[in-house]
């Protein structure tokens, strides 16, 4: 037996064969193509197809030996299949070519296993054919021929030049398929279809293609532009019109830029960020009322909102008593000298007071201590009321961070208005932080039941300069002595009926935390800067002559 299987003969094979019993062996079967071996037996041709060379004549079923496990008839289309073995005498077909049944439609049988409707019957593993591939996505989907009505078709669709087609090979037509020509026909026509059909959807994506390469190129540059592209400024320093802008306090850069753009001094908040991380990067801006131009470029409206020439905020310092804020805010304004006092006066209830600041007897201003030390955006026109209420808030504010409240019942005070006071007179007195703190303990300390020094006289001259709306340093001992009003110090005891100043922060901070030393004086002994403490009388008098003595070299 040969490497692809055994020659003419009876004898049946071995069962240990691994093709025993494979009742699928019996040739190529019709309508497929045979495989091209390595060897060819007995010397004979054999095309790459499978194709029976032309000169060996027909195979004929009688001819063949037939294998004994060959020798079963099958039942094929109501006819007996005899399924002979190759001989070797014609083409080198291993496995034996197909029979040929009786034709009963004139050497065009039909082939009922190359239908789509068949199971084709398996092949030997040395000749079964690979899986088919996968179409590709340009590859056309094959055209199925219709069948004739009386010639049917021959299962595979294509034509039979491989020697694989149905029939004894002697075809009118050329490949062995005798509606070939109609065939190639239908085929021709529905290719062009196809053809048209992918040329249409073809441009139907390249047009979507290119709307969206256009979209996507507008909007890539509208990002670039955001992102990397220079914002769009202004040049120059702005026209001949004013405008006065106000900017809160903490705003930022893009905050601020907003409202200049808003106002139209700038024409966007990119180009102001930008100038602004140029050239104010150390230098931020202040909170307040700022008189620009219009149409400047950022670069010129930062220059100017950083000279003090643009600014229209009013600063209040920190120990100045409202009568100094008042006379400030009517010069702002430009308001008759008196305006604003008198609107504190008469509309204290509404600026904004907390009720533990209210309903205090022998208080002059109400409104003490509440102008709270900050600057405060004040544009003109303005109204005064308008401008007390931002300093009224601000105080509130601040006030709030501490709580006083609380704070106060620790120290001994009977409230926030008292401990609010201290503050006061401590801001006004001292000139350090260190000082401060000194101060507040003295205040503390002649304040309590047990003070034999004072005898709970706090003795300020700070307080007494309030009372008269003055700023002196030599009060005569005399003048103080027969002064009965309620803040004067040298006469009454304990603290004044309320704030004599706008404390800042450091005082606050210090009426709140003061030392614990045991000080019960302070003298000025140069007259202005330098403050020293004393915790005797005897060390007192001592310090009261080097201030004599100072005032005298002078």
């Amino acid at each position: 037996m040969t490497e692809y299987g055994r020659g003419s003969g009876s004898e049946p094979w071995h069962p240990e064969d691994p093709l025993y019993g494979d009742p699928g062996w019996e040739g190529q079967q019709a309508g497929g193509r045979q495989q091209h071996y390595e060897q060819a037996p007995y010397g004979s041709h054999q095309d790459p197809y499978g194709q029976q060379p032309q000169g060996y004549g027909d195979r004929h079923p009688q001819a063949q030996p037939q294998h004994a496990y060959q020798q079963q008839a099958q039942e094929h289309d109501g006819r007996p299949y005899d399924a002979g073995w190759d001989t070797g005498q014609q083409s080198a077909m291993p496995y034996g070519a197909p029979p040929v049944p009786a034709d009963p439609y004139g050497g065009h049988a039909p082939d009922t296993y190359s239908t789509p409707e068949a199971y084709p019957p398996p092949q030997p593993p040395g000749q079964r054919q690979p899986e088919p591939q996968h179409r590709t996505e340009h590859e056309p989907r094959p055209q199925e021929p219709e069948p004739s009505p009386a010639f049917p078709s021959d299962g595979d669709g294509g034509d039979d030049r491989d020697g694989g087609g149905s029939g004894s090979g002697d075809d009118d037509e050329p490949g062995g398929t005798p509606d070939g020509g109609r065939r190639g026909a239908r085929e021709r026509r529905g290719k062009q279809k196809k053809k048209s059909r992918n040329g249409l959807a073809c441009l139907i994506v390249t047009l979507v293609l290119a709307g969206g390469a256009g979209g996507v190129g507008y909007f890539g540059y509208q990002f670039w532009q955001g992102q990397f592209g220079e914002a769009p400024d202004f040049v120059g320093a702005g026209t001949s019109e004013t405008v006065e802008v106000v900017i809160p306090p903490g705003a930022g850069g893009y905050e601020i830029g907003g409202i200049l753009v808003k106002n139209g001094v700038v024409k966007s908040t990119g180009a102001f960020v930008s100038a602004q991380e140029k050239i104010a990067k150390n230098k931020p801006i202040q909170e307040g009322a700022y008189t620009l131009k219009k149409g400047m470029s950022a670069a010129s409206a930062i220059e100017l909102m950083l000279s003090p020439a643009s600014r229209n905020s009013l600063t209040v310092p920190e120990g100045k008593r409202n009568a100094w804020v008042y006379a400030a805010i009517d010069k702002r304004l430009e308001l008759p000298a008196g305006t604003t006092r008198t609107v504190a006066g008469e509309q204290a209830g509404t600026l904004g007071l907390p009720d533990w600041a209210t309903r205090h007897p022998d208080v002059k201003d109400p409104l003490e201590g509440f102008l709270f030390p900050a600057s405060y955006p004040v544009a003109k026109g303005s109204k005064p009321q308008d401008v007390l209420k931002k300093m009224v808030a601000r105080a509130n504010e601040e006030y709030g961070k501490l709580n006083l409240e609380a704070k106060a019942q620790s120290l001994g005070l009977e409230g926030p208005w008292q401990l609010l006071t201290v503050a006061s007179l401590v801001q006004v007195e001292g000139k350090t932080e260190d000082d401060f703190r000194k101060m507040s303990e003295v205040v503390y300390n002649r304040l309590k039941p047990t003070n034999t020094e004072t005898n709970q006289l706090l003795q300020f001259d700070s307080a007494f300069n309030y009372l008269k709306g003055q700023s002196e340093i030599e009060i005569s001992e005399s003048e103080i002595n027969s002064n009965k009003d309620p803040y004067n110090t040298y006469t009454q005891k304990g603290l004044t009926p309320g704030p004599i100043s706008n404390p800042g922060a450091e005082a606050l901070a210090a009426a709140l935390n003061p030392t614990k030393d045991g000080w019960m004086y302070f003298v000025a002994t140069d007259g202005m800067h330098k403050t020293e403490f004393a915790k005797t009388h005897a060390e007192f008098l001592e310090l009261k002559d080097k201030f004599n003595d100072n005032q005298g070299s002078e």
